[in-house]
């Protein structure tokens, strides 16, 4: 649907936001990380056992304050196919493919839950897909009794038990048992409200649906909700967009994602049905991602990197400015320094410091359970720079900031000599205005936070390996 000529008005005269600088977007616009871990995935590779998973988990216990645990559950299954969606998933109108899996992550879950201290509470819960809504509401409580019965869960406080949702499947009364069993935070998959958009990427979701859900989660005390949408998709226009987002921004949620959709095809199978004529061009994009930067700005977002915005009172902007955010898997978090545990096919976990990821296989995963195996298959053991380069990027993607007298005395190097290579290129950077250097360290200059995924590629020793693999989407 168009905007109206006053909308349309009203759009042309937005405050532009300084974020936004189109030269400096073309110019750096390339493949790269979107660092939920450092090393990227790409460099997982298969030597890595469950005996060494195992080991890890030793040492997670015996550090002298073991951290908090972060419990990822992947619910592979959705009952109709987006056509955008890069997600490990099953395509299936078969509930009753749910049960069998539910038995092996039950099996997964008693095999984890004995190689951590029974008191490291579980400060980060999410559920996550396909989509967790395919299970029925007595599977979900099961499910959830079954996490809790063998990790220590915590109700209140400052825990964030989050669940991703697909509105058209939420059945009546499912917000209200989602909240009784525990969950604080959801996730809403939208994407886009156009109906031709929706059609054309098979997902026809309507505003009302979406609403509801809102409204149910608000009613019985969600602390925080999340709206996620994504620019480039087919048949999206600057106004179809704008007129998109300033009816998720009427629904005023707490925070709201927005992503760029990469089309890889010779990847992702089911973006084939996605006709690369019916995209919005290159110049098409920037001009959606400028107006909807400025229409966010406009309604009292903040943004807080990687395609996330949020409310200036959510616990993510707070924690942006405390300099207490963190990222990992599930993207950005006010939970720091937890050790991650993956439940499910292709999950990947973070313990110790190092990566393990199941298998993606769901006959694989059932096979090495029923042995009484973990389903791991591949992961990376972190080395000392490794961990220094991660230390790096999470500031620069969190803070916007980077510390380098701090970093130099933390990790017992002179930065500038460590790192003189990376300076030289960063000088590019600082004479196009991205960053600067003060005393304290470098900056992300407002113009640089949108490209923060280049500023953090001089840091990432792997990239150009990864590069030449075609491994990444395009930074902008």
């Amino acid at each position: 649907m168009a905007l109206t000529r006053c909308a349309a008005e009203a759009l042309e005269q937005m405050p532009r936001s300084t974020l936004f600088q189109e030269d400096l977007i073309t110019r750096y616009d390339k493949p790269g990380p979107r660092y939920t871990s450092y090393p990227p995935a790409t460099e997982f590779h298969d030597g890595i056992t469950e005996s060494d998973y195992r080991d890890w988990a030793r040492q997670s216990n015996e550090e002298p304050i073991p951290k908090p645990l972060s419990l990822y559950f992947h619910i592979p299954f959705c009952s109709s196919i987006c056509y955008y969606c890069a997600c490990n998933k099953i395509i299936t109108k078969n509930k009753d493919r749910a049960e069998p899996y539910l038995q092996d992550l039950y099996r997964e879950i008693e095999l984890q839950s004995d190689l951590y201290d029974r008191d490291r509470e579980v400060r980060q819960l999410h559920w996550g897909g396909g989509t967790p809504g395919f299970l029925s509401r007595l599977q979900t409580q099961q499910l959830m009794e079954k996490i809790a019965a063998h990790f220590a869960l915590q109700r209140g406080g400052d825990s964030d038990y989050s669940i991703e949702l697909d509105p058209r499947v939420v059945e009546p009364g499912g917000v209200a048992q989602l909240r009784q069993l525990g969950f604080n935070r959801i996730s809403l998959g939208v994407q886009d409200l156009d109906e031709k958009v929706q059609a054309a990427v098979n997902r026809v979701q309507s505003l009302q649906a979406t609403s509801a859900v809102i409204d149910d989660a608000r009613l019985h005390g969600f602390r925080s909700i999340n709206i996620d949408l994504i620019y480039g998709l087919p048949h999206q226009t600057l106004q179809s967009f704008s007129n998109t987002l300033r009816r998720i921004i009427e629904l005023a949620p707490d925070r709201i994602a927005m992503y760029n959709y990469a089309h890889l095809p010779h990847r992702f199978p089911p973006q084939r049905r996605i006709k690369e004529e019916d995209l919005p061009g290159s110049a098409a994009k920037l001009d959606i991602l400028h107006s909807a930067i400025d229409q966010l700005s406009a309604a009292g977002y903040d943004y807080i990197g990687m395609d996330h915005f949020a409310r200036p009172d959510d616990e993510l902007s707070i924690a942006q400015h405390n300099r207490s955010l963190h990222r990992n898997f599930q993207g950005y978090s006010a939970h720091a320094q937890c050790d991650s545990i993956g439940f499910g096919v292709s999950a990947i976990s973070q313990i110790h410091d190092n990566f393990s990821q199941n298998t993606t296989s769901l006959e694989d995963y059932h096979s090495c359970l029923d042995q009484g195996h973990l389903p791991i298959v591949r992961g990376y053991h972190s080395h000392d720079d490794d961990l220094l380069r991660r230390d790096i990027i999470q500031q620069l993607v969190c803070h916007f900031r980077l510390d380098t007298r701090l970093i130099g005395k933390t990790w017992n190097i002179d930065f500038n000599q460590y790192f003189a290579a990376e300076l030289e290129r960063l000088a590019v950077m600082e004479d196009d205005g991205l960053v600067k250097f003060d005393t304290d360290g470098l900056i992300v200059l407002e113009p640089g936070r949108l490209l923060v995924r280049n500023i953090c590629i001089i840091f990432d020793r792997y990239q150009s390996a990864s590069n030449v693999r075609g491994a990444f989407s395009r930074t902008i």
